[in-house]
């Protein structure tokens, strides 16, 4: 299968459909013949079927990202809930998709569910898109003859999930740019601006200001400097992300500085919290056995902290002892948390309270995130004014003390 999906082509069509009007399209198939196939199966009378010709330079297929999957599932689970059949559904969603890659995607899914693989095992054929949680739930789902709500389930997970990440990242981003921009044009001052004066305080035959001489001997460093400091960086960048990646160790020890930062380590802690709540609610509600849940709880924390936690919490819940004590053992996550599963477990309505929490650090996260970004505007504006302004005065205090003198 994964030879013949390989050989898909995309072709354009035109022909009738049953009521005489004319239509036309496009098709992602192996060949000519199996176009002509399922237009029939659809009702339409082939009038063409041509191969779509490729662009002069090559097409340029964008990256699937996790919120398209998000929206692919959430397409496939309000079809399915319409009664549309599974296999037409796919054929519905990829065509209105423009991104030729994610296109690409459901096709190649469509092929394999309709060669009789089930869904669980076409998506288990991409895990760079679909992970173990997501397959495991679908396969509940399946198991269960209750896919269309699975599917719905998961298509909430994903969008929360992602919704949330993005709003982090966003918070991180923006004073991280903002700081980047300062450093350019500081360093852009520095090695082409100040070494104008420079020259123009030359001919004042005058001591300058100690700010200025200062700024000056700065400026002159980096004019000298500027390519070993801008390789400096680069390496220093590079050589982190490869340490991260590469050292479990140095990755953990960077999980746990981030949770010692101040307002950042508190969002992180909730929005690790909120996903836990969110990812074990939607596993154990489908039906996924507590142990197994938390496996995959522990693999969507996102914080190895948190990961080391979770399954400490899955070891001790195997040897019997109540969710709500071994969170509580833990001792990481917060108090509001642990009162939730004890009321849940006691009540039978553990999905539910877990939810709950999921929803209430949702919210948590979004007001801190504001405060946050409330904060670091004046703070950052203020540095901006001290890079900026700094070197501006530095420059215009020598003219100011000559005309001062004058």
């Amino acid at each position: 299968m994964a030879t013949q999906t390989a050989k898909l082509q995309t072709y354009i069509w035109e022909g009738k459909d049953r009521s005489g009007k004319t239509a036309r399209g496009e098709l992602m198939v192996a060949n000519q013949l199996t176009a002509k196939a399922q237009l029939r199966k659809q009702g339409i009378v082939v009038k063409t079927v041509k191969r779509k010709p490729k662009p002069l330079f090559g097409e340029r297929s964008k990256a699937i990202k996790p919120m398209d999957i998000a929206m692919f599932t959430r397409q496939l689970a309000t079809m399915m809930k319409a009664g549309v059949p599974l296999v037409q559904a796919f054929d519905i969603v990829a065509e209105g998709l423009e991104n030729a890659s994610m296109k690409k995607l459901v096709v190649e899914l469509k092929a394999d569910v309709a060669s009789g693989t089930g869904l669980a095992n076409s998506l288990h054929k991409h895990p760079r898109y679909f992970d173990d949680l997501f397959c495991n739930l679908v396969n509940a789902g399946e198991q269960s003859g209750s896919l269309e709500t699975m599917l719905d389930r998961v298509a909430t997970y994903k969008e929360k999930t992602e919704i949330l990440k993005g709003k982090i990242k966003k918070a991180l981003t923006y004073p991280v740019a903002v700081v980047v921009v300062a450093l350019v044009v500081t360093a852009l001052l520095l090695i082409k601006v100040v070494p104008t004066f420079a020259e123009t305080f030359s001919s004042f035959g005058a001591d300058l200001p100690v700010f200025t001489q200062l700024v000056v001997g700065l400026s002159e460093w980096a004019q000298a400097n500027w390519l070993l400091g801008l390789i400096i960086i680069i390496v220093g960048v590079l050589g982190f992300r490869e340490a991260k990646f590469r050292s479990k160790k140095f990755a953990d020890w960077v999980d746990a500085s981030l949770l010692k930062v101040p307002v950042i380590g508190d969002i992180i802690d909730k929005s690790v919290v909120a996903r836990f709540g969110r990812t074990l609610s939607t596993t154990f509600s489908a039906g996924v056995p507590l142990v197994d849940s938390l496996e995959s709880v522990a693999g969507a924390a996102g914080n190895a902290v948190y990961y080391r936690a979770i399954f400490k919490v899955r070891d001790e819940v195997t040897s019997g002892t109540q969710l709500n004590q071994a969170v509580k053992n833990a001792k990481v996550f917060p108090t509001m948390l642990v009162q939730m599963i004890a009321i849940g477990e006691e009540s039978g309505a553990l999905d539910e309270m877990l939810e709950k929490v999921a929803v209430h650090y949702e919210t948590e996260v979004d007001n801190a995130i504001d405060n946050l970004t409330a904060l670091l505007e004046p703070l950052i504006m203020s540095v901006l004014g001290v890079l900026v302004g700094g070197l501006m005065i530095a420059m215009y205090l020598p003219i100011f003390q000559l005309g001062a003198v004058v």
